[in-house]
């Protein structure tokens, strides 16, 4: 991984990488925000918070994990050395990719000019790959589940997120 990869950003705004291959923006911070930006760790961001943030955190590595198979390592070893969390309604100009979770989040980017199209076998999920953006539910197990993931997963693939 390059110096630049692994650098990471202090804003309480962001929690991640400088240059995250995809960002995940949500309207709401995690509790003790300020003090997880200077050294991001899912794991400490599960424990200073509720069972909600490990469903964000577990979906985020399901979804960007290169492998598949094995999301729980690079969620306790990588996850914020190559994805970051964004919390205010603006794209990052540093992101490979974009995820904005939920309907009324979308709301926000109240600007966003995009054409993302639903995915074939999963309606609630849309993607404009021009854009390297992804729309999809809040992240939340019941609504992304193990087969919405797949198939958010050979989306991203097909456009050569895995690639990168």
């Amino acid at each position: 991984m390059t110096k630049a990869a692994s650098e990471q950003v202090t804003s309480v705004g962001y929690l991640g990488a400088a240059r995250p291959r995809l960002a995940l923006y949500l309207p709401h911070r995690p509790n003790g925000l300020a003090q997880l930006a200077r050294a991001p760790s899912s794991q400490e961001l599960v424990a200073a918070n509720s069972n909600h943030w490990r469903k964000i955190v577990t979906l985020l590595s399901k979804v960007t994990s290169p492998d598949a198979d094995d999301w729980r390592s690079f969620r306790d070893e990588e996850l914020f050395l190559q994805t970051a969390l964004c919390f205010a309604p603006a794209l990052s100009h540093t992101a490979l990719w974009h995820w904005i979770g939920g309907k009324d989040n979308l709301k926000r980017f109240s600007t966003l000019n995009h054409h993302a199209q639903p995915l074939p076998d999963c309606p609630t999920v849309s993607i404009d790959p021009d854009r390297h953006l992804l729309l999809t539910p809040y992240p939340d197990y019941r609504q992304l589940s193990n087969s919405v993931v797949e198939n958010i997963r050979t989306a991203l693939g097909q456009h050569g997120f895995y690639r990168q």
